[in-house]
């Protein structure tokens, strides 16, 4: 038992001692790694459709981005709350409920991606007419969300799975697991499209080929690994308190990922309104956004792993300074990476399109955004950060106020008054600066109130050993 700890410890970082500046960046790399592969994989159906596939192609993939982008993204939050419970857990060494809630998350899981499957496939058709889709997009996009997510569950398990190996510490697994099948689907995507000539068909079945592959690596890991959090299937039995808590932080943090979404849809009629080129432009230019956005995503996982092992371990002082070292790191990465894009855009634009038409209209979209990515950052991170804190429902609150409501404000009443793309994108940065300052005011509040019950825990605990 000593040798397998042992060379456990050697595998993960430790969040409750050492360096937090090392630890956090450490911890963080591997799920930068990881999902700047799952943005490449997910790019390769743009890039593979929109090089080998006919001319309609690109745009019925592309006009699936934000509506796709709104049901993953309450997989991938439901991922982050499983990420929390399982983080506060292992902080406070408390094996036994480390394993009731592996268990019961896996079969919330589950469940969660077939209910997500049926409500993308169902609402397919209504929210892109909604969203005036182009009539020659139409049919194929459709097609491409009806395939691409019948591995919807696949992908609820994967992020499962992610988030209890990285509450642990442990993020290289997933990368491995998430290199595997993104190759894979690159692979598939070439063959269904260049040999089998599906071109939309081929790509969404590669993505959920893919998917399901993710899905079983990690099962495989979860079951064998001699972890508190070891996936038996004879121990497969809901604990419904800790269905409440899993559910309680991983839908909230799903709505506030499909939140952003849901208001994207209606910029993404915004788009529509213009011709073919601009809707394809901004197609391409999507791809930096979600790039960016995935790589300081690892931080913000990052924030709420550190925060919640020591919320459970009773260290306040670390959760703090969790928090400031985390948002250095996305605020730094966002404000890299967005200087990067607006420098080489042309090269970026290029990977998907040749056509200059394209290209000038995607250039019009990142004029904009590479210098409002690193804004965010003081958005998802305290939202992460009070996630950590078992905060979801005021920040979710705050979220639903500024980053959709205002955001059909914006579409309809200030977008009109110029009718232009850069007004429209403008509408990003605002709305995450007005968030932001919700946001942090929440958590120093969420904060302090932690920290002083945490505080008279220590001090009864000192009294009754004394």
């Amino acid at each position: 038992m000593q040798k397998t700890h042992a060379r456990h410890k050697a595998r993960s970082l430790s969040m409750t001692k050492g360096s937090l500046f090392k630890n956090i960046f450490l911890f963080s790399l591997p799920l930068m790694l990881s999902n700047v592969l799952q943005v490449l994989f997910n790019m390769s159906d743009v890039a593979v459709v929109g090089r080998f596939g006919p001319d309609s192609a690109l745009g019925a993939v592309g006009s699936t981005t934000t509506y796709v982008a709104l049901f993953t993204g309450l997989l991938i939050g439901l991922g982050a709350g499983i990420n929390a419970v399982v983080a506060q857990r292992i902080g406070a060494n408390d094996e036994e409920y480390t394993s009731r809630a592996s268990h019961t998350a896996f079969l919330v899981a589950a469940v969660f991606g077939v209910v997500v499957a049926a409500l993308a496939m169902g609402l397919a058709r209504p929210v892109l007419i909604l969203m005036k889709t182009k009539e020659e997009f139409l049919d194929g996009a459709l097609l491409y969300i009806y395939i691409y997510f019948t591995g919807a569950v696949g992908t609820a398990i994967y992020n499962f799975g992610n988030g209890v190996f990285s509450a642990d510490g442990d993020t290289k697994k997933p990368l491995i697991f998430l290199s595997i099948s993104g190759v894979t689907n690159i692979l598939l995507n070439l063959f269904f499209v260049i040999v089998c000539d599906l071109s939309v068909a081929g790509v969404a079945l590669a993505s959920s080929i893919s998917q399901w592959l993710s899905a079983a690596l990690i099962l495989i890991a979860l079951h064998r690994t001699s972890r508190p959090y070891k996936l038996q299937f004879s121990k497969l039995r809901p604990d419904g308190r800790i269905v409440k808590l899993v559910l309680m932080l991983g839908v909230p943090a799903g709505i506030q990922n499909a939140i952003f979404q849901l208001a994207n849809l209606f910029i993404q009629a915004g788009v529509n309104t213009f011709p073919p080129t601009v809707v394809e432009g901004n197609t391409a230019a999507l791809n930096a956004d979600t790039l960016v956005f995935e790589l300081m995503a690892a931080f913000y996982t990052g924030c709420t792993s550190f925060i919640g092992q020591n919320y459970g371990a009773g260290q306040g002082d670390r959760i703090l300074k969790s928090y400031f070292i985390s948002l250095a790191y996305s605020f730094g990465f966002g404000l890299i990476l967005g200087l990067l894009l607006f420098a080489f855009a042309d090269v970026f634009l290029g990977i998907f399109t040749n056509d200059a038409a394209i290209i000038s209209a995607g250039k019009d979209r990142l004029r904009v955004m590479c210098f409002s990515y690193a804004v965010s950052a003081f958005m998802d991170c305290t939202i992460a950060a009070s996630r950590g804190l078992n905060r979801t429902v005021w920040p979710t609150v705050m979220v639903i106020l500024g980053s959709c409501v205002f955001r059909v404000f914006w579409v309809y009443v200030i977008f009109p008054l110029q009718g232009t793309t850069t007004l429209l994108y403008l509408l990003y940065p605002v709305s995450w600066a007005l968030t932001a300052v919700c946001e942090i005011a929440y958590f120093v509040y969420a904060y302090k109130k932690t920290r002083r019950k945490m505080d008279a825990a220590i001090l009864a605990r000192a009294q009754k050993n004394a």
